[in-house]
């Protein structure tokens, strides 16, 4: 029989043919063809395959992660989970950050609403006092002229018992006068205790009364302590000008006016009693300061005008 030519071939060798040496191996199974790492990537978005081995996870830790460390990253490993342990500390932290935070709001906001709202400081004291005058109580009128017909004849007897006196002291000063601007005030920052015999005064001044167990002279509108007059009646409540304006009313028909009158608003709480003394200037400085007025603690010219005694 004739040998058949070498390049006919059986269906089988043409099944087989296209077989070809660089053929990449066939794919098992379980295995997946390696692919270039930028490649890989790109295609599934830094996601592990289904099928085959998982692919690493990108070195980059989630922000959050990085925060709380609920988490570790190696390069070239697989991510791990921390300890159930670390998991409660970092949650522990993250709740004492929140509360922290919740803590600073709240406490801010006293902080805020305290420095919106107006404050004394921050104006001096005169601003206080002004605001104070605003709801200060004023003088009723006829209560004022009340008051004066009951005290025309008014006469201030010593009491050294309830109202100690005070003594001579050539160095006195009245304490802050000073700091009392105006001409109203110029006699109180002037004054300055003087002792003198009946002779002197009778030649310097006009007028010198006995009133309330002490000699006083009165000079443009004040009365002052006629101090060594009589050294046998020197009590004196208060050393200083007393205003009474110029129709040279008796001090102590003034000051009873004037008790009787910070008595009625609720200033005063002591007697009647004509004399200057510390109750009757407590509550004369409480008013003046109501009146946003120099505490002088004494009765001056801007203070009478206020009480409608002038």
């Amino acid at each position: 029989m004739a040998q058949q030519p070498e390049e006919q071939q059986t269906p089988k060798n043409k099944k087989e043919a296209p077989q070809k040496p660089e053929r990449a191996e066939p794919r098992t199974r379980g295995e997946k063809a390696a692919q270039p790492e930028a490649t890989a990537a790109k295609q599934r978005g830094a996601r592990p395959e289904r099928a085959g081995a998982k692919a690493q996870k990108p070195e980059a830790m989630p922000k959050s992660e990085k925060a709380t460390g609920t988490e570790t990253n190696v390069p070239g490993q697989p991510a791990t989970s921390a300890t159930p342990g670390a998991k409660q500390q970092a949650e522990r932290s993250r709740k004492g950050m929140r509360e922290r935070a919740a803590g600073a709001k709240t406490s801010a906001t006293p902080a805020a609403a305290a420095s919106a709202a107006p404050t004394v400081g921050a104006a001096g004291p005169q601003r206080g006092q002004a605001n104070a005058a605003g709801t200060a109580k004023k003088p009723d009128p006829q209560q004022v002229q009340q008051i004066k017909s009951q005290h025309a004849n008014f006469r201030a007897q010593p009491n050294p018992q309830q109202v100690p006196a005070v003594t001579f002291n050539q160095s006195y000063r009245i304490q802050g006068s000073e700091q009392w601007q105006g001409p109203q005030y110029e006699v109180f920052r002037s004054y300055h205790p003087e002792w003198h015999d009946q002779g002197w005064y009778r030649s310097h001044f006009g007028r010198v009364e006995l009133i309330g167990g002490g000699y006083y002279y009165w000079n443009n509108g004040y009365w002052y302590p006629a101090w060594g007059y009589d050294p046998a009646a020197a009590y004196y409540a208060y050393d200083g000008p007393i205003y009474v304006g110029h129709r040279a009313e008796p001090p102590d028909r003034v000051i009873a006016d004037v008790q009787a009158e910070l008595q009625q608003m609720g200033y005063y709480q002591g007697e009647v009693d004509g004399l200057l003394g510390p109750l009757t200037r407590q509550a004369l400085t409480a008013y003046q300061a109501d009146q946003g007025l120099a505490t002088t603690a004494a009765i001056d010219e801007p203070t009478l005008d206020s009480l409608g005694l002038s």
